[in-house]
């Protein structure tokens, strides 16, 4: 007697019916946007202090700039304490975006403090950073990446500055300072908006303050910096939380402390390693 084909408590349309339904979810979630199983090639760090108001427009134009990238990329938002609902917005932003990773520190530490922390999080062989003002336009974020072709960190140099007289008086003095004690010349040293290469975190003692000095410190090292000019927009929300007064005294003990770390710093040297042919071939020794 012949064997029936179907087996099973099921009766087998029934089985058939499930297995397209399976099918189908399954192709449907193929079409949701989801983060590939993968570290990102690019880390995007922003340490954000009160811009509760900025947070979303931010990170909805990051990942407008970013649209056509086919590298996977992450978002690392740092909120340094901050005091309003900035932690709260960063959450809401990563409900619907999952590559944000979001990040809190306990007290506040400043913003090289919570670049450090972004920095340590990132898994991206790039890293990127900006301000959370909405000062820097995220939309010279892929331009700036280009120039990684040939060089090691791309620096972003604000022709048309949005700030006000006294704070472009302040800068333009800083950099006279800089040029003065450190010998090198930067136009924007302070501009935030950068694309650099994982290796340049290498030459970047973790400081408070490091951040107004990476241009430098990679020059130190021996790296290709290159400036690009970029965009500058004036802020629409929030307040400044620099001002020229509290950065006079800080900025000069900093400067006098990279004066002293230029002149012992070691540079980056091209090393080849040459490496012999080692034989794999083991001896077998029998046993009597």
């Amino acid at each position: 007697m012949q064997a029936s084909a179907h087996r099973g408590p099921f009766p087998s349309r029934f089985t058939f019916h499930v297995s397209r339904f399976i099918c189908l979810f399954a192709s449907l979630r193929l079409c949701v946007k989801i983060p590939p199983d993968l570290d990102p090639n690019i880390s995007i760090v922003v340490p954000l202090r009160n811009e509760e108001a900025n947070v979303l427009e931010l990170t909805r134009q990051i990942f407008a700039a970013f649209l056509g990238e086919t590298q996977p990329l992450e978002l690392v938002l740092v909120d340094d304490a901050s005091t309003d609902e900035t932690w709260q917005r960063i959450l809401q932003a990563q409900r619907t975006e999952p590559r944000i990773r979001a990040l809190r520190h306990a007290s506040g530490g400043g913003q090289s403090a919570a670049l450090w922390t972004g920095f340590r999080a990132s898994k991206g062989s790039i890293i990127c950073t900006l301000d959370g003002d909405l000062q820097n336009d995220p939309a010279d974020l892929p331009r700036l990446m280009k120039e990684l072709s040939s060089c090691d960190l791309a620096c972003g140099v604000r022709l048309t500055r949005r700030d006000s007289g006294l704070r472009k008086i302040s800068s333009a003095v800083a950099r006279t300072a800089r040029r003065i004690a450190l010998g090198v010349d930067f136009r924007d040293s302070g501009c935030n908006l950068r694309v650099f290469r994982r290796e340049v975190l290498e030459t970047i003692p973790p400081f408070d303050g490091f951040h107004r000095f990476m241009p430098i410190l990679a020059d130190g090292a021996g790296l290709n910096v290159r400036e690009v000019p970029v965009n500058h927009r004036p802020r629409t929300a929030g307040k400044t939380k620099y001002g020229v007064w509290n950065r006079l005294g800080r900025g000069v003990r900093d400067l006098v402390m990279v004066a002293l770390y230029r002149k012992r710093q070691l540079r980056h040297i091209p090393t080849e390693e040459h490496k012999t042919l080692v034989s794999t071939k083991q001896s077998v020794v029998s046993s009597p």
